[in-house]
Parts: structure tokens; sequence; C-alpha cells
């Protein structure tokens, strides 16, 4: 039984459901946060330019990226949370740090 929903909105039209999708269903919290970090992953590299500074590249994910979050489905399902924003932070220092090197 999968028990684990991503949806994603879309950081340019913030507050929009319209413009709110379903990416997938999972059937383990890991999967679906795995999920989630491809697709901010996938932007991330989709912004990163030549000497892009981590601020930089942040800041462009978070103008215009996806937002994907996890949507737990049925009572018994542990609570599980992703925060995008915080990955893609994480993600961007690690990004342009190797990029440094």
């Amino acid at each position: 039984m999968s028990r684990y929903k991503v949806m994603v909105d879309d950081n340019f039209h913030f507050t929009d459901e319209d413009e709110r999708y379903q990416h997938g269903i999972f059937r383990t919290a890991q999967a679906a946060i795995a999920a989630c970090k491809r697709i901010v992953d996938s932007d991330l590299d989709d912004f990163m330019k030549p000497g892009m500074t981590a601020s930089e590249l942040y800041a462009a994910y978070t103008g215009f990226g996806r937002d994907p979050f996890i949507v737990c489905i049925g009572p018994d399902v542990e609570r599980v949370h992703f925060s995008a924003w915080k990955y893609a932070e994480e993600r961007s220092s690690v990004l342009t740090s190797a990029r440094k090197a």
C-alpha cells in the first residue's frame, strides 16, 4: 500500500494552487524524500552557472524552482517532513563549493 504522496508547488507562482501537481505516490517515506531531493537537485543543476555563489544559486531556486512536499496518506501513516527550501540551501553550498575545488 502506498502511503506517501509527493506534491509539487511552483516557487514562481507561490500560493497559486492551480500550479500545483502530483509527482507520484510512494510506499515509504524514504522513497518520497528521495523523489523530493531529485526534483530539487534537478532544478539546482539547471540554475547553476559558472562562478555562481551559493546564495545566488539558492535565490534562483527560491524564485523559480519547484517546491516538492510530502502528504501522508491514511491515519496510521508515520508523519514525515521534508523542507525543499532547507535542502536547496544546503545543496547550494555543497554544489558551489564542489565547483570551486
